[in-house]
């Protein structure tokens, strides 16, 4: 009595152990888990991320063409040393110098997108103290107009206004391109741990059957209606069920952890994913698919920027090899006097202009050899634009082919997991009669099993062929309309 009174509190100590240790169960859809992996994945953060960056490189192009005001000061420059100089009478003299220079000026400057040229407007004062003869100073420039202007080179400002706003609008359709990404991803650690719950649910009830039918079997045996090699048969089906039961819990746990682990979420819920009954029904044309892809997607936009990135290079290139001319004109005040005050009176004129020439006498054809080699470079970008374009619309036709075949596939793959689990039944309700041999059970069970994860990994490639349709086009067939997103959100 004793003994059986501990073995009783022992399994209820156990069983209540475990009801407590038990986590709460966290069921989520698959439309769930991808709205899980788009807010708060590792990837979607990333993403964010990358598409902040280029938004922040569009916004310095942005700031180029904006009035920018700049101080420049220099405090503090003290010299004291000794210098000669040259008397009337050719002799040398040493002097001792003993002084600080200081100046503060404030511009005001515009940069010209047109011709590339950058407008001005400067003020500056500047102080030197001769601590030697005890004397101050003072130059002034109260105000200084002026304008900088390459003649002959090459215009930065004017390839940035072609490029950069592309180089943008590609990047806010690469984050569309990147959730529709995170949206395969999910989808197939989704259907990778519906097929780990399925798979440990059949071992399971494999096992069951197995424990049944060997007990049968034991029976039979005993009366001599089977023979030892079908005894035997069952007796290894039953072990290999169990087997099968461990290792379909280790890989459910192993298919848990990584949805969790991408999915960013903690170990205080268990999960459990429900299989989705409806897919949507949607065939789609090869042309129209077409259409979206080289209207919607960042592809079209990479290559019109790859062209012209190949044309600003060899512009550049012919800029830099010949003759180059640069202009800069000043017209202002300014005023130099003891006292402070006294230069803001009487001023006088400041008129400057400069010409730059560079002319290359010599340069062994390096000049020529960059421009062979920016032309060269950009016949091989429209060769390699040509081949990946005619590359980007096969694939499109593959895609949208092996698309169209999907809602079929699932269709088919349905109606086999049905017949085979009809099949099985009947084939077990005949071996319990004794009218088939274990053999026959084991194939029955073997393809029914077969059935149920070809049934699964369908709904899988249906699921990532929809979401890989949509980042190719960026296009919502359900609503049929262009993928949206409030990318000022993603800037907060």
């Amino acid at each position: 009595m004793m003994k059986k009174a501990i073995l009783s509190i022992s399994v209820v100590i156990f069983l209540a152990t475990s009801a407590f240790a038990q986590k709460p169960i966290n069921r989520l859809t698959l439309d769930e888990v991808i709205q899980l992996a788009k807010d708060q994945s590792p990837q979607a953060i990333l993403a964010k991320h990358r598409f902040r960056a280029s938004y922040w490189q569009y916004r310095t192009y942005k700031a180029e063409y904006l009035p920018s005001i700049r101080m420049t000061t220099s405090p503090l420059s003290y010299n004291r040393s000794l210098t000669s100089r040259l008397n009337e009478n050719g002799s040398y003299q040493n002097i001792e110098v003993n002084q600080n220079n200081s100046n503060l000026s404030f511009e005001l400057s515009q940069n010209i997108g047109l011709t590339g040229g950058r407008l001005f407007v400067n003020t500056s004062l500047d102080r030197s103290d001769d601590f030697k003869n005890d004397s101050v100073y003072y130059k002034s420039v109260p105000y200084q107009i002026g304008f900088i202007q390459p003649i002959t080179g090459y215009n930065e400002l004017r390839w940035n206004k072609k490029i950069e706003p592309i180089r943008y609008e590609e990047a806010k359709r690469n984050y569309l391109q990147s959730v529709e990404n995170i949206s395969m991803d999910a989808s197939r650690l989704f259907f990778d741990l519906i097929l780990a719950q399925q798979n440990l649910k059949t071992a399971k009830l494999n096992y069951a059957n197995s424990d049944t039918l060997y007990k049968i079997a034991k029976g039979r045996y005993n009366i001599g209606t089977i023979a030892e090699n079908e005894l035997l048969q069952m007796q290894l089906s039953f072990l290999n069920s169990g087997s099968d039961v461990s290792d379909a819990e280790v890989d459910l746990q192993l298919k848990k952890s990584k949805i969790k682990s991408y999915l960013g979420l903690n170990d205080e819920y268990d999960l459990e994913l429900i299989i989705p009954t409806e897919t949507p029904q949607t065939n789609v044309i090869y042309d129209e698919v077409l259409n979206l892809a080289k209207t919607n997607t960042p592809k079209a936009l990479e290559f019109t920027r790859q062209l012209i990135e190949a044309d600003r290079d060899v512009a550049k290139a012919r800029s830099e090899r010949g003759f180059n001319a640069d202009l800069k004109v000043n017209y202002g005040i300014n005023r130099d006097a003891e006292l402070l005050q006294n230069t803001y009176k009487n001023y006088n004129d400041l008129q400057t202009i400069n010409v730059t020439l560079s002319i290359p006498i010599l340069d062994w054809g390096l000049g020529k050899g960059k421009v062979k080699m920016a032309k060269s470079n950009r016949e091989v970008i429209k060769a390699t634009v040509d081949q990946a374009m005619i590359d980007f619309e096969q694939d499109i036709f593959l895609k949208v082919m092996q698309f169209n075949r999907q809602d079929d596939q699932v269709a088919l793959s349905a109606k086999s997991d049905t017949i085979a689990q009809m099949r099985y039944n009947v084939t077990k309700e005949r071996f319990l009669i004794g009218k088939i041999d274990v053999l026959d059970l084991n194939v029955a069970q073997t393809e029914r099993d077969a059935a149920k994860q070809r049934f699964i990994n369908t709904l899988s490639n249906f699921w990532q062929f929809y979401y890989n349709m949509r980042r190719l086009t960026l296009y919502d067939f359900d609503k049929k309309k262009p993928l949206e997103m409030d990318f000022e959100l993603l800037l907060k």
